[in-house]
């Protein structure tokens, strides 16, 4: 019998059933991510972050997540410092309070590549894709790309995404991160990915999971040169989106189509 939470796959001739969060997740006041779900070691961070901010009280359940699927259902330690004391013990504030539960990588992975806009746009991509269940996602570096991150500040940036990232997992009580890549060029993502991609343009056809890959340009739209090999285009609504709402999108569809929110055109 798999796990709690764990994805599978519907038989041929079934419509696949929409799939919601395990119930202990739902219940759990917070999640933080450890590096042993069973040893919980919770980081400094995290600690003032239960204790101050959310101000839990012995015998709250949290959640205990490793990253990568795994995650064990705990509660506050019965003796905790007083709110907003130093020197909190982070190896015993959290009890373990039952099984480890493994979630199942649902398939296929869903990559969304998306090329960075000004201001703070990527990291509410970055956080949007993350909530739908996006499993990878790449900043592009295009032809037409108005922002430009490279040398440190594309290490600066994608730093900063993947700290939006573990804090948007925890809230919506994701315990698999998806994978933030470094900053790739088009040619690069589908080999990255594994899987076939398409490129997000007006007028293409529906997204398929055929394609579970999909790459949204810059403002300034797809150099000609780009979209050379990537076969036809698929279109996301019959609106131009800006970037950052195209790649939102791009991650709903697929991820709708993937749980069963939505079914594909027959």
């Amino acid at each position: 019998m798999p796990p709690a939470g764990a994805g599978e796959a519907p038989a041929p001739d079934e419509a696949p059933v929409p799939r919601g969060p395990d119930p202990l997740l739902v219940a759990a006041a917070a999640m933080v991510f450890v590096a042993d779900p069973g040893s919980p070691v919770v980081e400094d961070a995290d600690v003032r972050h239960l204790l101050d901010v959310l101000r839990l009280r012995p015998g709250e359940s949290v959640i205990a997540a490793d990253g990568t699927g795994r995650w064990v259902p705990c509660r506050i330690a019965p003796i905790v410092p007083a709110r907003g004391a130093r020197g909190a013990d982070p190896a015993g504030l959290l009890v373990p309070d039952g099984p480890a539960v493994v979630d199942l990588a649902p398939g296929p992975e869903v990559t969304v590549a998306f090329a960075p806009t000004k201001g703070d746009r990527p990291e509410w991509v970055a956080q949007k894709l993350t909530e739908l269940g996006v499993d990878r996602i790449v900043p592009l570096r295009t032809s037409r790309s108005v922002v430009r991150w490279e040398g440190d500040r594309a290490a600066r940036s994608v730093e900063r995404l993947r700290r939006v990232v573990r804090e948007a997992a925890a809230q919506c009580r994701r315990a698999r991160l998806p994978e933030v890549t470094a900053v790739c060029r088009l040619e690069d993502v589908a080999a990255l990915a594994g899987a076939p991609m398409a490129l997000a343009d007006a007028g293409g056809s529906a997204p398929s999971l055929d394609r579970p890959t999909l790459a949204i340009g810059p403002e300034g739209g797809w150099d000609p040169a780009e979209r050379v090999g990537f076969g036809p285009t698929v279109g996301l609504g019959a609106t131009v989106l800006r970037a950052e709402t195209a790649a939102v999108t791009a991650g709903a569809l697929l991820c709708a189509l993937r749980n069963g929110v939505v079914l594909p055109l027959a």
